[in-house]
């Protein structure tokens, strides 16, 4: 009876990453040009990619989803955040809490999968290259992308389902910049064990598998590049491909890693903002910088890209 006198939770307050109010025009500014940048960066890839056919190779083809992946990422959670900055805190539909919650680990979990994708690809790229056109082909490439975008879309359908399926009647305060599994789960008045042995079991998988995955490519390119080639000029051309590589996926899987596994362990709610901003703020917006810097192919498609705008 007491449980039928509370009333249903129709939306949520966002408290954003921060309550602290002299900071939050320079969070807004710092927030609002790594998104800019994000955008910027990964709109010029993407544009390289599509307008470049010197860049019509299996590399760049993933490149071009991981830039595409960073631009819709960004975009489901740092908009809101910029607006809760300039205006307070922002009020969000349920139904609105739960499409961010489902685009966010959507995208998220397909930059996991598509990460290993990439690993796979400089594997036989570094260690079979007499094979790679022919393991590589454009089909190939495009069901390991579709494989790629479906897995992180069932993923997240699973968790979106299950969330919609609880019930929420007390506090409607989320102490966090976006929709996020676990501070609704603490809002959840109905039981959530079994919500929270899939965030566990499904989450843990999808980032340990495909980071295992990458951890073994890796092994094997350092270890065939040392073993096989014997030259210093011939070793550096992989090691630069795969520094650049293996930077996105460390500024991706490392703060992934410390927020999602094991999900239930008593981790504070301050920190776990902390590391999601990391991911879904900063780390869209380095990657392009990253890619562009350390690859000579990608800076002079890009300049030949700026002197046809020009």
């Amino acid at each position: 009876l007491a449980m039928l006198n509370q009333t249903e939770v129709s939306e949520f307050i966002l408290l954003g990453p921060t309550d602290i109010q002299g900071l939050q025009h320079f969070f807004f500014i710092s927030f609002l040009l790594l998104y800019l940048t994000s955008l910027l960066g990964n709109g010029a890839i993407v544009t390289m990619v599509i307008s470049e056919p010197r860049l019509h190779t299996p590399m760049y083809f993933f490149l071009g989803n991981l830039s595409c992946l960073d631009i819709f990422y960004s975009t489901v959670t740092v908009p809101r955040m910029l607006t809760g900055f300039l205006f307070g805190h922002q009020p969000i539909s349920f139904g609105g809490c739960l499409a961010q919650l489902h685009f966010f680990h959507f995208l998220g979990s397909t930059e996991a999968v598509l990460l290993a994708t990439m690993a796979y690809d400089r594997y036989v790229a570094v260690c079979n290259p007499l094979r790679y056109a022919l393991v590589m082909c454009p089909r190939t490439c495009l069901l390991l992308a579709v494989a790629s975008w479906s897995t992180g879309f069932v993923r997240a359908m699973m968790h979106s389902v299950m969330t919609s399926q609880l019930r929420f009647c007390g506090h409607n305060h989320i102490h966090h910049f976006f929709c996020d599994i676990k501070p609704l789960l603490n809002l959840a008045c109905s039981s959530t064990s079994l919500n929270m042995t899939l965030l566990n079991v499904v989450t843990t998988s999808i980032v340990l598998g495909p980071f295992t995955l990458i951890v073994l490519s890796y092994l094997c390119i350092i270890s065939f590049i040392f073993q096989k080639v014997r030259s210093q000029e011939e070793r550096w051309t992989p090691f630069c491909t795969c520094a650049t590589h293996l930077t996105t996926m460390a500024l991706f899987y490392i703060p992934v890693l410390f927020n999602y596994t094991p999900p239930s362990s008593g981790s504070s709610p301050k920190r776990d903002v902390q590391v999601s901003l990391m991911y879904s703020a900063a780390t869209p917006a380095l990657n392009p910088l990253i890619y562009t810097l350390r690859n000579q192919e990608v800076r002079s498609a890009l300049k030949k890209t700026l002197g046809r705008k020009l």
